[in-house]
């Protein structure tokens, strides 16, 4: 299910997301200070284009830096990108079959407003994963 979800997802929304983060991704690599922002929004393309069967964390040791970079980010990129999601999250849920597709979506704005300190990692176990249904639910 998880193929197929995402195959979807790359179809419906996917693809021109991750490309609003590469774009992102190469604005921020223009200046040199601005490098780890650049890195960021590649690797937040790479898990937006194919987002089921992975989950975000934030990481214990991320320190006051991130805490700066992510206010820097959200001002100068992070809003743009959280209303894209907000825009494509709705436009999704026009559909009876887009609507799981439009909630994983939002549930990816807060992502898009505070990457850093944050690591992509796979899910291991079924009730980790974040665009699940809910608990108890058959898949």
């Amino acid at each position: 299910m998880r193929t197929l979800g995402n195959v979807l997802w790359f179809l419906l929304a996917g693809w021109w997301l991750a490309l609003a983060y590469v774009i992102a991704g190469i604005i921020a690599c223009i200046l040199i200070i601005t490098i780890p922002f650049g890195i960021a929004s590649f690797r937040l393309a790479a898990y937006v284009l194919w987002p089921f069967g992975r989950r975000t964390e934030f990481r214990r040791d991320a320190g006051a830096f991130s805490l700066i970079g992510n206010i820097l980010w959200i001002l100068v990129l992070g809003w743009e990108l959280a209303i894209a999601h907000l825009v494509a999250g709705l436009l999704l849920c026009l559909t009876i079959v887009g609507i799981p597709f439009g909630i994983a979506c939002w549930k990816m704005v807060p992502l898009a407003l505070l990457p850093l300190g944050q690591r992509i990692v796979p899910i291991r176990h079924p009730s980790e994963d974040p665009f699940a249904a809910a608990p108890g639910a058959r898949r």
